[in-house]
């Protein structure tokens, strides 16, 4: 099963199972079914009839759901429920976490028919490649009709709400769990003129229900399950402010602090006075700049309501359950214990008919109603009439809860974690103790037995048709959902695993070979099993082969092959192993491997086989891939043709699906890592060192790499051809038609296909097909008459022109094909034969030429990564156009363009050759050094047993981070007895689970071998000198921040440590203890499943808006907004991206309004899915700021830009050139509102920032003096105002020519500066000439006018607002519509070139510096290039 399960051992799997037998398919409630009917039942019985209109992809949730209106007309905020979209799989299979509802955008609540307009755009409008399909049904008009529905609640008012025709009945019971009026019922069913709704009905589908129709809440009886999932409910609603759950990284909770930031300054319907009245523009002492602290503590601001009211002391099950039998007759369903605030304790029963106080005590059971009787129908009203202060603390907790920010509470998909947390308070919590020692995934505990088959819904989900928009919406919206209810199972499952909650099933073997199986998902560790990859560099090999496996994985899933399957697969770190957990495929542990695999190869290609249906499979992802189907010969001696890596295998499961596994080998090998005699690397390698010998044998291209490979390779082809075409046009006349023929060809030719028209030749040479004998025949023949012999002349000619163009075509063709080495003469044939250097593997002919251009295409690869891709990233680097500020952005720089991060020590040293990429290159030595660090902790934390856990983390802090020279761990009382028992422990260690698997020299560790190791690990792997032995000396030598360090090693290693200051300069004392140590938390990595239509959506409106259409634009990055809400739920990353360019285009609109609360939800969403303290959150928060100020929040502006300054002094320190440009935002606002002395040291600082990353004459430099005299004039230093306007002048005129309108501007700017200097000066002299005793008249000197400030705010961002009539705007636009049609016309002559030229302008280069050149359309969105 998978990579890490080496072959070996599956005979071990199939017998520990015959003893461990899974639930069979007929024990599962669900599986009894059919396919299709269980497919039915798990997504809410999709009728394919009804989804043409979106009936089975609802959205999450309206507008109207979020705001309702009161009797005044007025927003009132609502709560948005917990989860309110329509679960894809039975309540009772759902997870903690589903998918929530999203906040529709704004104005988009109520769709109307012009939506279906947006779509069709999106379809046209699209430069990169979305599927075209022919069905009708592709282009859907979709619509929404909202109205207003009156709901009756037991005990309150009525109430209207709005709702949506395409909602669920399901969807209103989430609204009404969350409301503060109605959220203590979960036991209810709504009533349309007496009849139940199904839940899972859709509001369009109940006749007779219209606006102003009045559903009813009636009450209905408890069940067990219906009881647990109430105690759950009022627990989740007790627990709604308490932040426990997101520092422990539990059921998706994470933090946000954006309000916390703001003071709630931000809400514009809560905002009752001007901001700028009494602005507090005081910053922090650790924002100023130079400030040498780097403070924590700020990272988590409290509130001031930060601790919630409470409401009971405790609320536990209590311990007479379960109800005897004569109690269960008289429907007792469960027993409660109660210990209110007052310190009263009352035990209460659970019936079929609600909650009542019973007469039982600790000691005394006694089962009936307590005198006088206290009952009601949910737990909340019964608590209510018991307990006073609960009653007044629960109200004030539900006020607090519904005016949060609906974002701020609805879960993420995937766990994010916090690496600092504060010392939270350990309470008594009946619920999350039952967690804890249960497997529960959902409320599926509540059934038990019951365990989800994930293989069967993973594929089942893949399954589901995608004929058009909805269908393929609904079937990418159940891929999400399993597959992150998948990851936080297999999370949870592996942690179980490292602690040694689950049992191996093979638990007589040694714990590095020990394989799990928990809750129907595989795990295996990352260690060599049995010398499997003995070859390929050991246990490190079995490291590595997890990761690139999942790249395989998903390779596979993007290309998306009906009838091919791949496995569920996450990879997760913890506490220093890697384990890999995947989906069983059914029937895998009850056969042979032999008899399992019927493609590929069990022991790395000494047995091959193949199979028909696998070929024909593997074929359809030949070309997306680059895999070249080849030959390989096998033991037996037998040529076998295969279309992926020998290690991949097929096993077709008894389900009857084709699986692939085993794909760690999808792209071709990295032939610069892999030293092999008699190869031959290009110059470019052999300059910089290569080959390498690496730690192991598995490194490979990345899939990024070799699509830029290729289309670079295509681009030389067309290049090539172009060259040819003007030779032969030269050579010899030729017509247009015959031109148009052999381009056509070169086109068929350049996308892999022979021309139908092209004859091909035979073995002589001649063309076949091309019958000579009535030639032959004519030539013989005596000629005729004149006629007639005219007539054969032209038949001759014309034959003979033809032959010719074939001839030229073939040519052509040729000699593009031989000048970017393909693979075949006669068309562009880049593919790549991954087992091309694999050892081990016997090729049919590996003297051949085609074997020959096989190799050497891997080779050119390889060489392509040095001397293309690397020298363009540090070319990105000198002209700004990659913004890397922390490790995980750098790497994600990379990745995009293919380079592997053990390269890094390369890219180092060709950035350290450019002084203006000086922040760059600390970046990345500071990244060399995390991993290094990371790769010991791996080794370090294996030998660990439980008891010493903290002790151990905190003494590799401090042999990292410490300037105390000899820090020593603090030990247990008992370590030094447990040391002797070393030898005996060791011996006996294989019959223990792989927790207790110890090795005390951890405790030997000191500074001086950490550093040690550290030196020759960036060595080994990066090839890279690092000249320093201790933190110190790295701090010195590379300008590194001790802060940023402990940063990244804590998210990299997944430690999690107190939120306190550390002291790491202490000479005399550690600065770690084993109690700052607060928690271990794994790293997770898995293939996120992607919206590809949103995706294709949002790609359109960038095309729209970089040619000027912004409205066209702001129409799609709606549309696909609702997309991937549609696809995601309510919180994802691309999310906050469509967010974010949708707040830019309302900005630029003219809506400021409705840009700050697209932006405030963008950082929100990227606070909570991404950290607080992510690079992307830093951009956002700089973002807000903006806006907030062009609505007149000038203190709210102040405090988001002194929190991005924070956080980007925290995460990479002050010398970088972002903090120039938050430094000249700050300045700027600061100026603004008339603190001049505070804004001079931003903009100061700014300016030397500029200088020194951007140059002395670089037009930001001479922005920046420009500022600077601004805020000189304003203090009246009129001198050093006109030493910085001139330096402007200066460089505007050196830059830009005197005639240019920033060079006059300045000049303008310099007369009057000079006037006013002189006007001071004659004032100063006459004083002088007076007397002693005259006095300085006070100078008017008038402060900037907001909109002034705005308007450089605005520069300084990238956003230049041109004076553009109408006319203008139409004249643009036209022009920009005939450049669209003119290249739309050449992409139908040659589609090819056209795709080529596209790489290039879908990009347009906007000169960095020259601000004046910025039009209304340049948005300065390539902060984040596209939502990816």
């Amino acid at each position: 099963m998978g990579n890490s399960c080496a072959c070996a051992c599956w005979v071990v799997l199939r017998e520990k199972m015959s003893k461990l037998r899974i639930r069979d398919e007929e024990s599962h409630p669900i599986l009894q079914q059919d396919k299709s009917d269980a497919t039915d039942d798990y997504y809410g019985s999709v009728n394919p009839s009804e989804t043409s209109l979106f009936s089975s992809v609802p959205d999450l949730i309206p507008e109207s759901h979020l705001t309702t209106k009161s009797s005044e007309g007025a927003d009132s905020p609502q709560a948005v429920p917990e989860m309110t979209s329509p679960p894809l799989i039975p309540e009772s299979q759902q997870n903690g976490h589903v998918n929530n509802h999203h906040e529709q955008n704004g104005k988009d609540a109520a769709r109307g028919p012009e939506d279906g307009l947006a779509v069709e755009e999106a379809r046209k409008g699209s430069s990169e490649g979305e599927r075209v399909e022919k069905d009708d049904q592709e282009v859907i008009v979709i619509q929404d009709m909202g109205f207003n529905i009156k709901v009756v609640a037991p005990g309150i008012e009525p109430f209207e709400l709005q709702v949506s025709s395409q909602e669920m009945v399901q969807e209103i019971h989430q609204v009404l769990m969350d409301r503060e009026d109605t959220c203590h019922r979960t036991c209810f069913s709504l009533q349309f003129e007496g009849n139940v709704l199904d839940n899972f009905a859709e509001l369009k589908n109940i006749e007779g229900l219209q606006e102003g129709s009045v559903l009813k809440v009636v009450e209905e009886p408890y069940t067990v399950r219906e009881a647990r999932i109430h105690m759950r409910h009022v627990r989740d609603l007790l627990k709604s402010l308490d932040p426990a759950d997101a520092y422990n990284g539990m059921d998706c909770s994470s933090l946000s602090f954006l309000n916390v930031i703001t003071e709630g300054d931000i809400d514009m319907k809560k905002r009752k006075r001007n901001d700028s009245d009494s602005v507090d523009c005081t910053p922090p002492d650790y924002v100023m700049p130079g400030a040498k602290d780097r403070p924590i503590l700020p990272l988590q601001p409290m509130s001031k309501d930060f601790k919630s009211p409470q409401c009971l002391k405790v609320l536990t099950a209590s311990g007479w359950n379960p109800p005897p039998g004569n109690r269960k007759m008289h429907g007792d369903l469960m027993y409660l214990s109660v210990v209110t605030a007052e310190d009263k304790h009352f035990h209460l029963t659970a019936s079929t008919r609600g909650f009542f106080v019973n007469q039982s005590t600790q000691e005394t059971f006694n089962p009936k109603p307590a005198s006088p009787k206290c009952s009601a129908h949910s737990l909340i009203e019964l608590l209510n009439q018991i307990s006073p202060i609960f009653k007044r603390n629960f109200a004030t907790l539900q006020k607090r809860r519904v005016n949060r920010h609906p974002f701020e509470r609805i879960a993420t998909p995937f766990q994010v974690y916090s690496w600092t947390a504060p010392q939270m308070d350990h309470t008594i919590d009946s619920v999350r103790a039952e967690d804890a020692y249960t497997s529960r995934l959902g409320y599926e505990e509540h059934i038990p037995g019951q365990t989800r088959d994930w293989n069967e819904e993973l594929q089942t989900t893949r399954e589901l048709s995608r004929k058009n928009l909805p269908e393929r919406l609904l079937r990418e919206r159940a891929i999400f959902k399993v597959h992150s209810d998948f990851v936080a199972a297999a999370t949870r499952g592996a942690m179980a695993v490292i602690d040694g909650n689950v049992m191996a099933i093979n638990p007589g073997e040694e714990a590095k070979m020990q394989m799990f199986i928990w809750n129907n998902i595989f795990f295996s560790l990352g260690f060599d099993v049995k010398d499997h990859y003995k070859e390929y560099g050991g246990d490190y090999a079995a490291y590595i082969a997890p990761c690139n496996d999942m790249k395989g994985v998903r390779a596979y899933n993007g290309v998306d092959i009906e009838g091919l399957y791949t496995l569920g697969t996450v990879v997760i770190d913890y506490r220093g192993y890697r384990v890999t957990a995947q989906s069983i495929i059914p029937g895998i542990l009850e056969r042979e491997q032999e008899q399992s695999v019927v493609y590929g190869s069990i022991d790395f290609g000494k047995s091959v086989v193949t199979n028909d249906k696998y070929l024909e499979l593997l074929e359809k992802t030949s070309k997306p891939l680059k895999i070249l189907p080849h030959k390989v010969i096998n033991d037996q001696n037998e040529e076998i043709q295969i279309i992926s890596s020998v290690e991949c295998k097929g096993i077709v499961g008894n389900d009857g699906r084709y699986y692939v596994l085993d794909l760690l080998r999808t792209f071709p090998p990295d032939v610069n890592f892999l030293p092999m005699e008699g190869e031959e690397l290009s110059e470019d390698c052999k300059a910089l060192g290569f080959p390498r010998k690496h730690k192991h044998r598995l490194a490979c291209l990345r899939q990024e790499l070799v699509d830029a490979f290729a289309e670079n390779r295509y681009l030389l082809f067309m290049r090539h051809a172009a060259l040819q075409l003007m030779s032969i046009r030269q050579k010899k006349a030729t017509t247009v038609e015959e031109e148009q023929t052999i381009s056509k060809r070169l086109v068929a030719a350049a996308q892999g296909l022979r021309s139908p028209d092209l004859p091909p030749k035979d073995a002589d040479g001649e063309e076949n097909g091309k019958a000579t004998d009535e030639d032959a025949t004519n030539q013989s023949s005596p000629s005729g008459d004149g006629e007639q012999s005219s007539e054969s002349k032209a038949i001759e000619t014309k034959e003979s022109r033809e032959r010719d163009v074939d001839d030229a075509s073939r040519e052509v063709i040729n000699a593009a094909c031989r000048a970017i080495g393909s693979l075949s003469d006669s068309e562009f044939d880049v593919r790549f034969n991954p087992d091309v250097f694999s050892p081990g593997v016997t090729h049919p002919n590996p003297q051949g030429d085609q074997f020959r251009k096989q190799k050497q295409l891997v080779k050119d690869a390889a060489a392509f990564l040095v001397s293309h891709q690397i020298a363009g990233f540090v070319k990105d680097c000198i002209e700004h156009s990659i913004t890397a500020i922390d490790g995980q952005s750098l790497c994600e720089a990379l990745h995009d363009r293919g380079i592997n991060m053990r390269y890094l020590g390369k890219v180092a040293d060709l950035l350290c050759q450019h002084k203006l990429l000086e922040h760059i290159h600390r970046i990345a030595v500071s990244e060399m050094i995390c991993r290094a660090a990371k790769h010991q902790f791996k080794t370090y934390m294996q030998g660990v047993e439980m008891l010493c856990l903290s002790a151990a983390v905190s003494h590799f802090l401090n042999c990292l981070l410490s300037t105390f020279s000899n820090p020593h761990p603090q030990l247990p009382e008992d370590f030094g007895l447990n040391m002797n028992k070393k030898k005996k422990n060791k011996k006996r260690s294989r019959h223990y689970p792989i927790a207790n698997h110890v090795d005390r020299e951890w405790a030997s560790l000191s500074p001086q071998d950490m550093w040690s190791n550290i030196r020759t690990e960036v060595k080994e792997y990066f090839d890279f000198n690092l000249t320093c032995d201790s933190c110190d000396s790295a701090v010195e030598t590379y300008g590194l921040q001790k802060t940023s360090l402990l940063r990244e090693i804590c998210i990299k290693c997944g430690v999690q440590v107190l939120l306190r200051e550390y002291n790491f300069d202490s000479k005399h004392r550690a600065t770690f203890t084993e109690e700052d140590i607060i928690n271990i938390f794994p790293i997770v990595k898995h293939v996120n499943p992607k919206a590809t239509d949103a995706y294709h959506f949002f790609q359109s409106g960038q095309v729209k808006i970089q040619q000027g259409f912004l409205k066209e634009g702001f129409e799609l990055i709606n549309e696909a907004l609702n997309l991937f809400n549609n696809v995601y739920g309510a919180m994802h990353p691309e999310i906050a991206a469509c967010l974010r360019t949708l707040a830019r285009l309302n900005y630029i609109l003219g809506d400021p309004v409705e840009a700050l609360n697209n932006q405030q939800k963008a950082v929100l969403m990227s606070e909570r899915v991404l950290g607080i303290d992510h690079p992307n959150t830093i951009t956002e928060y700089v973002h807000l700021a903006l806006y907030c100020f062009a609505n007149q929040q000038v203190s709210a502006a102040l405090r988001l830009m002194y929190r991005a300054r924070y956080l980007a002094l925290v995460v990479f320190g002050e010398d970088h050139p972002e903090m120039a440009l938050y430094d000249s935002n700050i300045g700027l606002i600061l100026h603004g509102v008339g603190e001049i002395d505070l804004s001079l040291r931003f903009l100061e600082n700014a300016l030397e920032l500029n200088k020194k990353y951007h140059g002395q004459r670089s037009l930001k430099v001479a922005l920046n003096h420009h500022l600077l005299a601004r805020a000189f004039s304003c203090k009246g230093d009129f001198r050093a105002a006109l030493m910085h306007e001139r330096e402007t002048y200066t460089i505007y005129k050196s830059q830009l020519g005197e005639q240019h309108e920033k060079t006059k501007d300045s000049s303008e700017c310099l007369k009057h500066l000079t006037q006013q200097a002189v006007v001071l000066q004659r004032t100063m002299n006459e004083i002088y000439k007076s007397g002693s005793q005259a006095t300085i008249p006070p100078l008017q000197i008038s402060p900037p006018s907001a909109s002034s400030v705005l308007e450089l705010i605005n520069i300084i961002n990238g956003i230049v607002f041109l004076p553009l009539s109408q006319k203008d705007l139409d004249r643009l636009q036209q022009r920009q519509q005939v450049l669209g049609n003119l290249a739309e016309n050449k992409a139908k002559d040659m589609p090819a070139i056209k795709e080529a030229g596209d790489q290039e302008s879908s990009t347009p280069k906007v000169p960095e510096e020259d601000d004046s050149k910025a039009t209304k359309a340049d948005i300065g969105d390539t902060d984040d290039g596209a939502a990816r």
